[in-house]
């Protein structure tokens, strides 16, 4: 009869986790820009809720939230520590949101690409309390509970953060400008065109190249209008052969990624602004590749 008790205990137990995983997941991903990273965040997670005394739990989300929370700035304030090491620009681990439409699901805030970027630049507490007011819409009484704070420090916490991001953040265009923009960039790319691919440009765009010391990432980003189309076009000659292009949809914006042999080998999307193209974003890591695929692929 114990045993039962046990199995059915388990069971339960296993339901109301899986209730809430994909929340749980939406709220580490933000937090640490890594699946991997946010995966391993859920596995301690479940560990601390077996040895939990679930009877004593009132609302098990509620509950589960915080411990993700709360294991997520932990393993941000480390994470900072072994990026000193990474080779080259670091860039949150794209996803493919076509095949994974639930992540984005309870708001799109925090999840952009852009904005993940952004969000490196706060503090662990600041992003935590950001991501839990404006992707999840927690009131501040229930993120001060999370961070160990009071409510007003919460809401301090949040117009900080907002404040930080205000001062950086542009307005972005829609998805299918951004589309149009890209596919343009891609054909003025594939072709050398300099010119063409300046005008497609704002001033202060931006290139960076995600590939941790991988051989064709570039190791320093790359800076100026003049600068980028100069830099896009030197390789256009060998970069795109033999290359597969297939339209993805990242982090909740078009994308595509570049495969040879089947194998995908790097994805790239844009941040746009009425004034062009202010950022690419080349991933070429091959740990962050996991989850961009094709859908059906």
């Amino acid at each position: 009869m114990a045993d039962d008790a046990s199995m059915q205990d388990l069971a339960v137990a296993t339901e109301a986790f899986e209730q809430c995983r994909r929340r749980l997941f939406g709220i580490a991903y933000r937090m640490l820009g890594s699946v991997a990273d946010a995966e391993d965040i859920l596995q301690d997670v479940w560990i601390r809720w077996q040895s939990t005394r679930r009877d004593e739990v009132l609302e098990p989300t509620a509950f589960l939230s915080t411990i993700t929370t709360r294991l997520s700035i932990n393993s941000l304030q480390s994470a900072h520590t072994r990026r000193e090491t990474y080779i080259g620009p670091w860039l949150p681990e794209p996803i493919n949101t076509a095949d994974d439409p639930s992540l984005g699901a309870e708001r799109g805030e925090a999840l952009q690409y852009a904005m993940l970027i952004l969000l490196e630049k706060l503090t662990p507490t600041e992003r935590a309390a950001y991501v839990l007011r404006e992707a999840f819409d927690y009131p501040y009484e229930r993120i001060a509970d999370i961070v160990q704070t009071t409510p007003t420090s919460a809401r301090q916490l949040v117009s900080r953060a907002r404040k930080h991001l205000a001062a950086e953040r542009r307005a972005t265009v829609a998805a299918g400008e951004q589309r149009r923009l890209l596919e343009a960039f891609l054909s003025a790319a594939q072709r050398g065109n300099a010119a063409a691919l300046e005008e497609l440009f704002a001033a202060d765009v931006v290139s960076y190249s995600d590939g941790n010391g991988i051989k064709l990432a570039a190791r320093v980003p790359v800076i100026g209008q003049s600068r980028v189309a100069k830099f896009v076009a030197a390789f256009s000659s060998h970069f795109w052969t033999g290359k597969t292009i297939d339209w993805v949809e990242v982090n909740g914006q078009p994308a595509v990624t570049l495969s040879e042999g089947g194998v995908v080998t790097t994805a790239l999307t844009v941040t746009a602004t009425a004034d062009g193209i202010r950022q690419l974003l080349w991933i070429m890591s091959p740990d962050k590749l996991q989850h961009v695929t094709t859908v059906g692929a």
